[in-house]
Order: structure tokens, then sequence, then C-alpha cells
């Protein structure tokens, strides 16, 4: 691709990321005088009213997780009453304390905290509230690093990883001097035990496995790479930040769910998303540790400070509470109850398009899911069908490696006709391709950059340009 090639190709997602440009005033100085809040509220309104169409009507895969209006609207009621929370000052609102400290006991429960094999040695499981799925990664990896420093004296720490786990653990690899040592998953897209014992050296700092990951929605085998990581002394991490609260439910509803938390011994800490299918506005998220000694790691403390004492849990200051209280609202509102009714909904449509899937002889489902929709041609490009089902208003998550497209299953997809509506409109998109197979695609190009040597611009020049096109106003 030549820098003539990527303008043009960048000049498209700004018209898709920037539908307001021209409509509205463009704000780049402080207005010489406030606007009225009317107008203001006003000005929201007409943006939120065009973008909910996409989501609400459940086109969007994942995204919005429940998205009913007035679950949402309740919500919204618990943020305003909580607006000026501050988690950082737990003497003037303490009960910012009390709702992060409840979501973390009642998270470790579901995920068998209370039949942790060492609860009674080590005090049992504690946590922490993050700001989403990736800051929890990143606090676990890097409490794993410190710990694999202070009591392993390993000093250029590696990270072992399956290629299908979450981009965060190498984020956080990057961030915190950590080799990403990815190894290949085995061909139904699990993590190979195999070969991540094969990989551990003297240097490894953690193991990682998922439960589920997110391209096709696989549950790892954690109960042997766990046990594989106590073995060897080596802190393990399921990352759940996905699964973790569908997985305990679908469990019980009698689905056939693997063990992935804290009954195992060998699990040290894992991520697991309110925001997702606990129903939680964005963004918390929680990060459990086995004992409060492991979580520990994640503390900052100074003592010689001019401005006085300090100390924070998480990598932020000042955390938006309101959130956290909306976490807390989400699952008392809920229940046990609410979630396994929530998650037979989400299942039993997964399963139904999933068959859908299965049904069309050009398609190929990647991976055994309860809750995601992956899925590739080897008749027609993947992403041409993209294209045509965008047409038809569907925002799905184009894969690669194989290249295929996600649908995250949610209660928006969940609604009564969503499934009928989804599979409809793949099988008229995949008959307009069986017409003509060799219809191209913007995507394929640009995902092409990534084994081709011979361009002026990479595939990570097309990221970066797509993340400076978000900033510009």
């Amino acid at each position: 691709m030549r820098r003539e090639e990527l303008s043009l190709v960048l000049g498209v997602v700004k018209k898709s990321l920037k539908p307001y440009l021209g409509r509205f005033p463009s704000n780049t100085r402080l207005p010489a005088q406030g606007r009225p809040r009317q107008e203001i509220l006003a000005e929201i309104e007409a943006m939120k009213a065009e973008e909910q169409r996409v989501w609400h009507d459940g086109y969007v895969s994942g995204a919005v997780y429940h998205g009913d209006d007035a679950f949402v609207g309740f919500l919204s009621e618990v943020y305003a009453l909580n607006a000026e929370l501050n988690p950082l000052h737990p003497d003037v609102w303490p009960r910012a304390t009390r709702f992060e400290a409840e979501v973390i006991a009642m998270t470790a429960t579901m995920l068998g905290g209370d039949r942790s094999p060492t609860r009674e040695q080590d005090g049992g499981v504690t946590g922490l509230i993050t700001s989403g799925g990736t800051e929890s990664i990143l606090t676990a990896m890097r409490c794993a690093r410190d710990q694999a420093r202070a009591e392993r004296a390993i000093t250029e720490p590696e990270l072992l990883m399956p290629t299908s786990a979450h981009a965060a653990f190498s984020k956080a690899a990057q961030y915190y001097g950590m080799t990403a040592v990815r190894v290949p998953v085995d061909a139904q897209g699990r993590a190979d035990v195999a070969a991540m014992r094969a990989a551990i050296t003297p240097r490894t700092a953690a193991i990682v496995g998922s439960a589920p990951s997110f391209p096709w929605g696989v549950i790892d085998p954690i109960e042997e790479l766990s046990a594989l990581a106590h073995e060897h002394g080596i802190w393990f991490h399921t990352d759940a930040c996905l699964g973790g609260f569908l997985l305990p439910w679908a469990e019980r509803l009698g689905e056939a769910v693997p063990p992935f938390d804290f009954r195992l011994p060998g699990v040290t800490s894992m991520s697991c998303d309110t925001h997702k299918y606990g129903y939680a506005a964005k963004g918390t998220s929680v990060v459990l540790f086995r004992n409060a000694h492991l979580r520990h790691y994640s503390y900052f403390t100074m003592t010689d400070w001019p401005g006085g004492l300090y100390n924070s849990p998480t990598m932020a200051g000042s955390r938006p509470g309101a959130l956290s209280a909306e976490a807390w609202a989400a699952m008392l509102d809920m229940g046990e109850e609410g979630y396994l009714a929530a998650t037979r909904r989400i299942v039993d449509t997964c399963r139904a398009i999933r068959g859908g899937i299965a049904a069309i002889p050009e398609l190929r489902l990647l991976g055994d899911s309860l809750l995601v929709a992956a899925f590739t041609s080897d008749t027609f490009g993947p992403y041409a069908l993209q294209d045509l089902l965008s047409a038809r208003g569907w925002n799905l998550t184009g894969l690669q490696l194989p290249a295929g497209l996600h649908l995250g299953v949610t209660l928006r997809t969940a609604q009564p006709g969503v499934a009928e509506r989804f599979l409809s409109d793949l099988g008229a998109a995949v008959a307009e391709l069986r017409a003509n197979p060799a219809r191209g695609s913007l995507m394929a190009p640009i995902y092409g950059l990534g084994q081709r040597i011979d361009t002026e611009v990479s595939l990570a020049d097309v990221l970066t340009g797509y993340l400076d096109v978000q900033y510009e106003s």
C-alpha cells in the first residue's frame, strides 16, 4: 500500500468516525461565555438518538450487554446519586468503600472464592476494582512481575500466553518490561498444554489462559494450565473478562463448562468484567487474587511526600466512584435469578445462530462457544461478507489468522427476532457472494499488509492513523 492509498483509507475511516463534522459546532477552544445547558443537552440527545439505533436493536457484536431502557434508566439514577464519589477519599465518601468491597466479595464468591482449597491457610480471595478488563489484566501482570522479582529473583521476566490471549497481555508485557512469549493454539483454538509446557523457562513470571478467549469464544484448558503453573511455582492468571459473569451461571444451568476459577489451586489471579455480562455500565472490572499478600503487589504507598501520607490500590488515583456504585446496583438488581435467566437467553440465542451458520455450506464455524459465533468461509473472502453485512446495518468484528467474523451474543442479540434477522441477512449476503465469489473488500488489503513487505506503509501505520483520526476535531 502506498501513502496515497493510506490517505484514501483514512478518509473512509474519518467519514465513519466523524459523522458530526459540519453538522454541529466544532469546539477547539473554550467559548467566551458558557452555552445554555438546554442547548448542550439537546446536542447530546441528537447524537445519542442517531447512535442508539445501531446498538439498541441488536445489530452490534458485544459492546452493549444489557441495554434495556428501564435498566439503563435505573443505572443512570444510581450514577446521578453518586456523581461526586471519589474512592481516593474514603473518609469523605465511605459508601464508595462499601460499594467496591461488596462488588469484589460477590464476584469472588461467584468465581469459587468460597471454595478455594487454600482459603483456610491464606485467608481467601481478595480483589480490586479497575476501569475495565485491560486495567485488570495490566494490574495482575504487574503484580506477577513484581512477585517474580521479589520471591523468585527473576529480573528479566517472560509472560507466557497462547496466541489467542487478549492483546492487553502483550500491552502489559510492553508496559512492564516483560518478554511476551506467544504460543500457537491447537486446531480447536485452545491453548496447547504441551506446547505451553515446552515454552516454560526459568524466567517465566506468569502463564495465562482465557475463559473464554475473545476471537472464537473458546475456553482454554485452565485446569491443566494452572496445574502446570502450580507444578513450577509460577503465577497463573485466568482471563475471564468476557465470560466471568456468564460461565458460572451456564454451569448452574447444566452446560458443559470446564473448571476455570479459584476452585483450582493453581489459579493465582483472575480478571472479570462487571461491565460485560455483569451488566454494569462501562467501565468497571474486577481483578481477583488468591490472597491478600498477592494483592499487596498492586498497592502503592509513599511515606515521605510533602503532601502527606499517600496510598492507592491501583494505577489511578482519583477514580469515578459512581461507576462502582452502578456495578454494585446492577449486581443487586440482577441477583442469581436474573443472571441465570439472562444466561439462558444468551446461550440459547448463540446456539441458534451457530446452528444457522453451520447450515450454510459456504461457511465454517470457528471454535465451540456458548457466547460467541465466530465463522469464516473457504469459498469467498470473509471481509467481503463483512462489507455486505455492514451494508445491512450489522457491526461485526473482523478476525484474522485465520480471517473470519465474530458476533458476540448479548441480551441485545437475544431480543425476539434478532437472531432470525441476522441469519436472514447472512443468507442473503452469502447468496450475493455465491453469485460473485471474487468480490473484493476494503479490509482484505489492509489485513494483507501484515504479510506483505513491498509496501510504503505497514498495518501498524494504518492502526496509528486510525487512532489519530479519533482525536481530530
